[in-house]
């Protein structure tokens, strides 16, 4: 008998049109140390949905059923608390549904139902995930009594015209890659050199490093041996690196995800050269570019300049009790004064 989790791993390997945040290696990847699971709903023929108990198998008859729609999520715990959250580095999950069930809006609310009453069972103190862009799933959970918020990444959709392209770019970012015509791209920078030039980045501005050199070690490591991942490089001419970014992609989509540059080369130009040779790997690999964020509104507008769509997409979230939304209060406040006291 196989698992929910065994049998989204069997699922992973045949659809290879779920978000890379959501496949299997990516969330083993990432969820290293901690336990993820998944909530399977499945269908037969013109047969209600049902969601797949664990200790359940999927019926095999004539007409076999297939997984129409998947909750992958990562379960965390803390004291007498449980709760649902976003793995690191990790900007979408929640549920994805099969075109089928996307198409219509009383099997999306079906769906939805299913996994709620799942989640209302598992005896959380809360609930959050990122919803995937496009994905009718936010608005039918605020209808159980979740909340859905906006979030935006921007995104370049049509990459095959690069002259057009680089056009859209604002004055001020065309004036930086002028600026940087003396320097190079790389690619295959060595991932432990990239960790470090990243958090010598951040130190150098005052800020901690989000991650562990290992948690990139491990997502490196996967992500290149299915060939999803690539390290790109700024360097002068003495080949000193001035910025970088850990890009990764799936079928659709390319991830400028850990992007990072020495602020000391901040009028090289090297920041906006990296992010066109980005945009030009992901049209070699007819794909989206993806800016991945930000909801910060200085970064926000480094993206927007690039000619970029403004994208939104739903974060969905709950509390069921009411002491774990007084935890996150007091938290966050407590953050704050931190960095103003900085």
């Amino acid at each position: 008998m196989m698992t929910n989790k065994e049998l989204y791993r069997e699922f992973c390997k045949k659809n290879h049109q779920l978000p890379i945040f959501m496949q299997d290696w990516w969330l083993d990847a990432v969820c290293a140390g901690k336990e993820w699971d998944v909530m399977l709903c499945v269908k037969r023929g013109d047969e209600e949905m049902r969601l797949l108990g664990d200790e359940e198998m999927m019926r095999e008859t004539e007409a076999p059923e297939e997984i129409v729609a998947a909750m992958p999520y990562l379960l965390r715990k803390r004291a007498w608390m449980q709760y649902i959250l976003m793995p690191q580095q990790t900007q979408i999950g929640g549920i994805w549904m099969s075109e089928d069930i996307t198409e219509d809006a009383e099997k999306v609310t079906a769906v939805c139902q299913q996994f709620a009453r799942k989640l209302g069972e598992m005896g959380l103190s809360y609930y959050y995930q990122h919803y995937p862009i496009g994905s009718p799933a936010p608005q039918a959970m605020e209808t159980l009594g979740f909340k859905a918020k906006e979030r935006v990444t921007y995104r370049i959709e049509d990459l095959r015209d690069l002259d057009k392209v680089i056009g859209s770019f604002s004055k001020n970012k065309k004036r930086q890659l002028q600026k940087a015509l003396s320097l190079h791209a790389e690619l295959g920078m060595n991932v432990e050199d990239f960790y470090r030039f990243h958090k010598r980045c951040l130190q150098d501005q005052g800020k901690e490093i989000s991650y562990t050199r290992e948690f990139l070690l491990v997502l490196e490591r996967k992500a290149r041996r299915l060939e999803q991942c690539q390290i790109l490089s700024i360097c002068n001419a003495d080949n000193e690196v001035l910025a970088a970014a850990f890009l990764i992609w799936d079928a659709h989509t390319m991830y400028y995800l850990i992007p990072c540059y020495d602020v000391r080369y901040k009028d090289s130009g090297a920041s906006a050269l990296l992010v066109l040779e980005a945009i030009k790997l992901a049209r070699q690999k007819g794909v989206v570019f993806d800016f991945e964020g930000s909801m910060i509104r200085g970064v926000a507008n480094h993206y927007k300049q690039f000619g970029s769509t403004r994208t939104v997409y739903y974060s969905v979230e709950k509390y069921y009790k009411w002491y774990f939304w007084f935890a996150n209060a007091y938290n966050w406040l407590r953050e704050r004064k931190f960095r103003d006291k900085r």
